[in-house]
């Protein structure tokens, strides 16, 4: 469905990417921003950027969603992650406790899914994380940093492979390799710590792959990375990041531009 430009709300988590959709969704035409923020997760910068602004902690479905509704919200837009730690530290009202009872599995999908079920209740349209940010997401081939070889290409190939299985699986959706090896596959625990897990076993010329779920369900968990990603990897020895081509939002490409020729980290796209 096209986003209906006189309004759409963000519900924002950590990171530059709550940011980088305000401004395209401005560049678009969109006259008015709602976001809804969560309290040590999203950049309080954040309220000068949009047009109404309520903070809650995760878990506050009802609360939520009741101030979406009362902004005249019927599109949104879920953007921005939440820190795995957070989601232990759940404080959840009776409808989100209602919807968990339901949940037979609790992934980013299932939880993600049934959140925009519940949203989907009082006629508010969870619209693609990608809305607006086409542009972000590169084709394949070599996308910043030095040029690789032939080697590293064939390591970035076998990732992409053990990466798409083990996100089919719905394990996570990043593994580190080198020369052939699986050095650590993504958990709970997120890209970061496994990032820097992999690393320090590699030590030095590791390779991070990233990939799209099987069947992605573009609303919500979408790869992305930006300058912290090329900051994280290039600290943990791991010079090579590949990503899927066409769904991968490169966030802060400038920035992520100077930082891969800086610290001689490379991206490309598969």
């Amino acid at each position: 469905m096209t986003p209906d430009l006189p309004c759409i709300a963000l519900i924002a988590g950590n990171g530059i990417y709550p940011e980088t959709f305000v401004r395209a969704a401005r560049k678009a035409g969109v006259k008015r921003l709602v976001a809804a923020a969560f309290i040590n997760e999203t950049k309080p910068e954040l309220a000068e950027m949009v047009d109404a602004i309520e903070w809650f902690r995760v878990g506050q479905l009802s609360k939520m969603i009741s101030f979406l509704v009362r902004q005249g919200v019927t599109q949104t837009v879920m953007v921005g992650q939440i820190a795995p730690q957070n989601l232990f530290d759940l404080r959840p009202d009776f409808r989100t406790l209602l919807m968990l009872a339901r949940l037979k599995q609790r992934n980013a999908e299932t939880l993600f899914g049934a959140i925009g079920d519940e949203m989907a209740k009082d006629g508010i349209e969870l619209l693609p994380a990608t809305t607006f940010l086409d542009d972000l997401m590169p084709p394949k081939g070599h996308v910043a940093g030095p040029t690789i070889k032939k080697r590293r290409w064939e390591d970035a190939e076998y990732g992409f492979n053990i990466a798409k299985e083990s996100s089919r699986l719905d394990i996570g959706q990043t593994v580190v390799v080198k020369n052939g090896t699986v050095l650590a596959v993504e958990a709970f625990e997120g890209t970061n710590e496994a990032v820097k897990r992999g690393g320090a076993m590699g030590r030095g010329g590791a390779t991070m792959v990233k990939v799209s779920k099987p069947n992605q369900d573009m609303r919500f968990d979408v790869p992305v990375i930006g300058p912290d990603t090329i900051r994280t990897a290039s600290e943990a020895g791991v010079d090579l990041i590949a990503v899927e081509a066409g769904k991968t939002l490169l966030l802060g490409l400038d920035e992520l531009q100077r930082e891969c020729l800086q610290r001689k980290v490379s991206v490309v796209a598969l």
